[in-house]
């Protein structure tokens, strides 16, 4: 539509309408001090008192007026205890010639204004009339047949040629809803009025000032005198009932054709809802007694337009309330109709009309009705999303929200966006097409702009025949009843979200648990596998040096490769911190050198694939270090990792202080590992050097394999190991002829167990059935019990509770190793995590122990 308002200061609204120094004839004025003495007279006050205006200002109003009507003032103002009030006396005798007058009294800054017209001695039963008047309004049965009515009771109580009901839209424009009128002047019912038509300080006054009557358009103002005061102020006239026109308004009604016009104000909810405008083709002056019993009737009126308005929206958001709570309860049986777009917008279009629904949630879009393009939806949710978050938006032309949105405006033209999450991201919009119509203008709505002292001034139109404009683009707005009902359905929707995100987060956190079950499982099972597949080695092995240096050496790949995948899955199959994967073979394989080995770098996270790789990797090059290297003798181990500019992990190995170094002169599997296992399983980078003073390897790990570590607060930390403690390092002859149980019920395993505890000079005595541990315990003394927790289809924990009862010291095995689920009674023991390491025996020996 076209901007009609280009022009922000126009004459109209800068014209002081209320200090224009004039009233209008036939009337008179008179104001006076708070003491009664005369200030201000209109300049005609001859034709009512006999005097000149010269003659009387200064001197009290008692000499010029009869005492009864001071009198009678006297006791009107008493009533004017509120601001904007006018007080009014009909049939008054003021002068000498007899006539009666009707007169309006009210304060004006500090000064009491006293107006008198022309009036009749006899008055109507105005009670009565306006009692059927509103008995004939309230028979009507819609507001369409309300407004028409009001119109026609206007007009048979003030007989102009056409009385019109005026509405005000919310951009200031007005159109006539209403028109009662002669026959064969025509009819400008439907017809629009710019906004710029009625200034901003004119609609100030219509709330202020109720009835507005201009009598002629043609006659001559009477000016007053004197026209300022001491003060150099012109004289306040907002309340005035005979206040002069503006010469403006008065070219604008002679260019319509009207002579006289009288305006009532429709006060709905404080605010101007319109007003009854009533025009004639010839002077008139209806009598200041009609124009206040219509003033009664519009204020009647406006209440019971109140009353209907307030009804009419309450029915419709009570029924809008309905249907939210249907919505909450269709969904609280079936939480699989949110994911149907076309039932989700049937139930909102019977709330909130409309052609269209689309729903975004997560990402996810569904359409119903008349949408725009799935791209042009996307771009709709940006542009909301950058609006304010959590409130109810709309607008009838989607044009001012984003570009280019006349392409689809035919299916969508306005929208309503209730957002349904607390964030800006979930939405449910409901779209309007485009309402292609024409709005018929009284008249060429672009005023002509002239150029004046004060600058840009409009002037008004000289024609007011109809004048059509296209509205393209647009929807019929939304209104604010639409969006209470919205806001209404924007609470019920989050509460169905909210509900359904609790449940899915509790369905969650259902699969979660079966999930770390299934890993537990999985867990448990592979340690297992690794425990038999070292068990098999080890136990296969003939009585060879060499092939015992072969065993040892398969045996601690393996056993690093088990060692790694307990880090990766004590936090259920994730990322696991780099320094635990030092620590862990430091600790395995260069025990009592464990302080000569310094790591350096901030904290992080290999994912599963790489922390594996990177375990073979350490392992191999701990082992080598402490076979030939710097680990061999009284050298240390310098490990440092940092990220570099592309965000991967460079990892430093660097060996000082040991024997000099010599290259090897063949290539075995280890250094394969070393040199293949990063650039082969993981795209990143390797390289070893064997520089004289120690061996130097850099590894590059691309960055997709790196998790950061949270719990990440601080600077780069430098990790340096204690030496282990005497009673953690592995002697024969530990355990001194102890008497121990071992129930398992894994042959391979359990003879894996019994040599390292034959080897720690234990007297070992294995069950693989509760029932066989229970005859052990039968037959003799047992020192203490190591206890594999899943037997089969049984447990050990009844083998527990009995050596608990005797006294016997135990701990218990299994693959799950700390996750593990216990017995309360239980709870205390040790868990050794399979499979079976001299370290893990040891340690779990020395905690039973002390």
């Amino acid at each position: 539509m076209t901007d009609f308002n280009k022009v922000d200061l126009t004459n109209c609204d800068r014209e002081p309408i209320h200090f224009l120094g004039a009233i209008q004839a036939p009337g008179f004025l008179i104001a006076v001090s708070a003491d009664w003495i005369i200030g201000r007279v209109s300049r005609n006050i001859r034709d009512l008192l006999g005097f000149d205006p010269e003659d009387i200002i200064g001197n009290p109003l008692a000499d010029y007026v009869p005492a009864k009507f001071v009198h009678d003032l006297r006791n009107k103002i008493s009533y004017l205890s509120e601001h904007d009030m006018v007080e009014r006396m009909f049939g008054c005798q003021i002068g000498t010639s007899g006539q009666p007058f009707d007169v309006a009294v009210h304060f004006s800054a500090g000064q009491i204004v006293i107006e008198a017209e022309p009036g009749t001695a006899a008055t109507s039963d105005s009670t009565n009339a306006v009692r059927a008047m509103m008995s004939r309004l309230d028979r009507t049965q819609d507001l369409k047949a309300f407004y028409r009515e009001g119109a026609r009771q206007v007009r048979s109580l003030l007989g102009y040629d056409r009385v019109m009901v005026y509405k005000f839209a919310s951009s200031g424009a007005g159109e006539v809803v209403a028109e009662a009128c002669k026959p064969g002047i025509g009819s400008f019912l439907g017809l629009h009025y710019p906004a710029s038509d009625i200034p901003r300080q004119a609609r100030a006054l219509y709330k202020r000032n109720l009835v507005r009557v201009i009598h002629d358009v043609n006659s001559t103002p009477v000016g007053i005198t004197p026209e300022v005061d001491a003060l150099g102020q012109r004289l306040d006239l907002s309340l005035s009932i005979l206040r002069s026109v503006s010469p403006i308004h008065i070219e604008y009604l002679k260019n319509m054709g009207v002579a006289a016009s009288l305006s009532i104000s429709i006060i709905v909810n404080d605010e101007l809802w319109g007003l009854f405008a009533c025009h004639n083709y010839s002077p008139r002056s209806p009598t200041f007694e009609r124009r206040s019993l219509c003033e009664l009737f519009a204020e009647m009126f406006s209440m019971r337009l109140e009353s209907r308005e307030r009804r009419q929206i309450a029915d419709y958001e009570r029924q809008a309330r309905d249907i939210s709570d249907q919505l909450l309860g269709a969904v609280a049986s079936d939480e699989t109709l949110l994911n149907d777009p076309d039932w989700l917008g049937d139930i909102l279009t019977r709330a909130i009309p409309a052609d269209g629904v689309g729903v975004w949630i997560n990402g996810n879009y569904a359409f119903s009705g008349s949408t725009p393009p799935t791209e042009e939806f996307r771009r709709i949710i940006r542009a909301l999303n950058g609006l304010a978050a959590g409130r109810v938006y709309t607008i009838d032309h989607i044009g001012g929200l984003i570009e280019e949105a006349g392409a689809f405006a035919a299916s969508a033209a306005g929208l309503l966006a209730i957002p349904i999450s607390r964030s800006p991201r979930d939405y449910v919009v409901l779209f309007r097409s485009e309402l292609k119509q024409s709005v018929r203008w009284a008249g060429d709505p672009h005023k002509p702009v002239e150029y004046g002292p004060n600058g840009p001034r409009l002037t008004p139109r000289e024609s007011f025949a109809e004048w059509l404009e296209k509205v393209d683009g647009h929807a019929e707005p939304f209104t604010q009843s639409e969006l209470r009902v919205a806001e209404t359905l924007r609470a019920t929707l989050i509460e169905v979200v909210l509900r359904l995100a609790d449940e899915a987060a509790a369905d969650r956190r259902q699969s979660t648990a079966r999930q770390e079950m299934l890993i537990a499982e999985l867990n448990h099972r592979v340690r297992n596998i690794l425990g038999v597949i070292r068990g098999l080695i080890r136990q296969s092995q003939p009585d060879s040096d060499e092939v015992k240096d072969f065993v040892k050496l398969v045996d601690g790949r393996i056993h690093a490769l088990a060692r790694a995948h307990n880090q990766i899955t004590d936090d259920h199959w994730g990322p696991a911190p780099l320094e635990a994967l030092i620590d862990a073979e430091a600790a395995a394989f260069a025990a009592t050198r464990q302080s000569a080995i310094i790591a350096t770098g901030t904290p992080v996270l290999l994912n599963p694939q790489a922390y594996s790789t990177m375990a073979l990797v350490i392992h191999e090059l701990v082992t080598n270090s402490t076979k030939y290297g710097s680990l061999s003798g009284s050298g240390e181990v310098h490990i440092n990792w940092s990220r570099d500019h592309k965000d991967d992990l460079i990892l430093i190995w660097q060996e000082t202080g040991g024997p000099p170094v010599v290259a090897p002169t063949r290539k075995g599997f280890g250094t394969t590992i070393v040199n293949r296992s990063v650039p082969y399983d993981l795209g990143g980078q390797a390289s070893i050097s064997y520089a004289t003073e120690g061996v130097r390897a850099e590894f590059c790990i691309p960055s997709r394999h790196l998790s950061e570590s949270k719990a990440h607060r601080g600077p780069n930390i430098r990790v340096a190991r204690p030496t282990v403690s005497s009673q953690q390092v592995i002697t024969p002859d530990l355990l001194g002829k102890r008497a121990v149980l071992l129930v398992e019920d894994s042959l391979i395993i359990a003879l894996d167990a019994e040599d390292i505890l034959d080897r720690f000079g234990a007297v070992v005595a294995t069950a693989s059935t509760p029932e066989a541990a229970h005859d052990i315990l039968d037959k003799g003394t047992v020192d203490f019990a190591i206890l594999d927790i899943n037997l089969g289809d049984q447990t050990s924990f009844g083998v527990a509770d009995r050596l608990r009862e005797l006294g016997i010291p135990y701990f218990f095995a299994s693959g799950y190793g700390e996750q593990a689920s216990l017995p309360m009674e239980h709870r205390a023991a040790t868990v050794v995590q399979k499979p079976y390491t001299t370290h893990n025996i040891a340690k779990a020996i020395d905690d039973l122990f002390g």
